[in-house]
This record gives structure tokens, C-alpha cells and sequence, in this order.
């Protein structure tokens, strides 16, 4: 891997959190599996396309994005190398050869210059430790003329589906696990424009979209996978069986009422943003 400017990041990714994610890889991508036709008809990907997904993570996003680009080609670059090994292995499986994969800190990677014409990312810019920078990076490596798209989510709230579903967690969750920490930095439209602009794009949109997000079969299961994540994992090190065992129950009871005959579906709500590179 070249040169790292997000120190914390790579050791967190490259850590158990990466492996964890990337051993659950299916049930993470579920839970955005909603937004991903909305991404991808913003991001009008055709087929002699040169993609460029930053922190692609296990890849989904990076092979659909190849089998748009046919005749084009898709490099995928994320910090984790745990998740890429998972990214290699599923695009040998899926017979996808249009696809590289690279482990790099996208804010500091030597990326081609000009060498794209669309940037996607579903998450990854936001845990930039310099958003600027990072994003004049990814701009410096699409053609003039270049799009670029990302996912991120919205500011969640007290009142939000997500919070009445898991208040259970609230008093045990005392900060962020080190893999989310920046999670925040891209929730509000206003810097949101703020920052694309300092670092060179034009035609700033940022769009609302909701959708249902997948948590599992039923509330049990949801409330398994919500405890197995990392974040959840990190605050609740340490803290005594008996108390996490009534979490997991009093859990299980809050996703009750987003259960439904395909699963547990909290709505959710992400803003979907796209730029050009001048």
C-alpha cells in the first residue's frame, strides 16, 4: 500500500472491524440494498466507462458497477485489506474481468490523472481526515468533464425509526468504535457543498432518498447482527453478559414493530450527491 494519511483508519479497517465486515459482507450489503438503483441511475454509468470506487469495501458496488462498463474498466480502492481479499475473491467467483482492485488511502492515492470518468463511492469519503484533500484527490484523477457520485447518510435524530428501534443500545453506546469515527462528517447538505467546491467540483446536487433498510429475518435475528456490528461490538467490550443478554432481549423487542413478511425494515434515508469536475 502507497503512502497512508488516515492512520487510525487503516488500523481500525485492517483490523477486526475490517474482518468482520467483510465476513458479513451479504448482511451489510442488505441493509443499503434499497438506494443502490437510485445510486447507480444518477451515476449513468455506460458501457465504455473508466469507474473509479473509492472505498469499495467487499466489492458489490465495484462489480455491478463493471458489468455497466463492459467494455470499460472499474478500479476499486479501499484501506482494508481484509475486505478487498473478499472483493477479489467474489469478482474470480462471479467471472467479472473488468475489475482491479487496489488497497490505498483514497485521500493520498496516486490515482491516474485524468485516468476516470466517473468517481462512485457508497460511504467511503466521509471518513476522510481532511475532506478536501481527499476529494481534490479523486477530482485530480477524473477527466475534465468527469462525474463524480457518492452515498451518505442523512442526520439521524431521537425521533428516527432507527433510534426508537434500537433504544435499548443507547445508554451503553459511549462513542464511536475506531472504524466509524467520522461517520458524521458529510451529514449536513451545506458542507456537503462546502467541501466539493473547496476542492474543485462544480455543479453540486445533493439529493434526499428513503428507502426500507434490511436488518434480518425476523427481530431476533436483527437484533444478533446489530449486536455483532462493530460499533456495537467496541461499546459493549467489557460490559457485563447479564446486561448485554437483557439488551439483546429488550432489542429484540424494540424491532418487533418493523417486522415484516420479507424481514425487519427500518426506513432509512441517505443523501445521494453528485459533482463534476470542471
Amino acid at each position: 500500500m502507497q503512502s497512508i494519511a488516515n492512520r487510525e483508519h487503516a488500523e481500525a479497517w485492517n483490523g477486526w472491524e475490517g474482518v468482520n465486515w467483510a465476513n458479513d459482507a451479504a448482511r451489510y450489503n442488505a441493509t443499503v440494498a434499497g438506494f443502490t438503483d437510485d445510486f447507480f441511475r444518477i451515476a449513468a454509468i455506460v458501457e465504455d466507462d473508466r469507474v473509479l470506487d473509492v472505498g469499495c469495501g467487499t466489492g458489490e458496488i465495484t462489480l455491478r458497477a463493471a458489468r455497466l462498463a463492459s467494455r470499460g474498466h472499474v478500479v476499486g480502492v479501499d484501506i482494508s485489506a481484509p475486505m478487498l481479499e473478499r472483493a477479489r475473491a467474489d469478482a474470480a467467483e462471479q467471472g467479472v474481468g473488468n475489475v482491479t482492485f487496489e488497497q490505498g488511502d483514497a485521500q493520498v492515492h496516486g490515482f491516474p490523472a485524468s485516468g476516470f470518468d466517473v468517481a462512485i463511492s457508497r460511504g467511503g469519503v466521509m471518513f476522510f481526515g481532511d475532506l478536501v484533500a481527499g476529494f481534490a484527490n479523486i477530482r485530480r484523477g477524473l477527466r475534465p468533464g468527469g462525474r463524480l457520485v457518492f452515498m451518505g447518510p442523512q442526520p439521524g435524530g431521537p425521533d428516527s425509526d432507527y433510534a426508537r428501534a434500537t433504544a435499548a443500545l443507547k445508554p451503553l453506546m459511549r462513542m464511536p468504535s475506531p472504524a466509524a469515527r467520522g461517520m458524521g462528517s458529510l451529514v449536513d447538505p451545506a458542507r456537503i457543498r462546502e467541501v466539493l467546491t473547496a476542492a474543485g467540483f462544480a455543479d453540486v446536487v445533493v439529493r434526499p432518498v428513503e428507502a426500507p433498510m434490511d436488518y434480518g429475518r425476523d427481530a431476533a435475528d436483527a437484533a444478533g447482527f446489530i449486536l455483532s456490528q462493530g460499533p456495537v461490538r467496541f461499546n459493549l467490550d467489557g460490559v457485563d453478559p447479564s446486561v448485554v443478554e437483557r439488551t439483546r432481549e429488550e432489542l429484540r423487542a424494540g424491532l418487533l414493530a418493523y417486522e415484516t413478511p420479507e424481514g425487519v425494515r427500518i426506513p432509512g434515508a441517505v443523501w445521494l450527491v453528485s459533482a463534476v469536475r470542471p
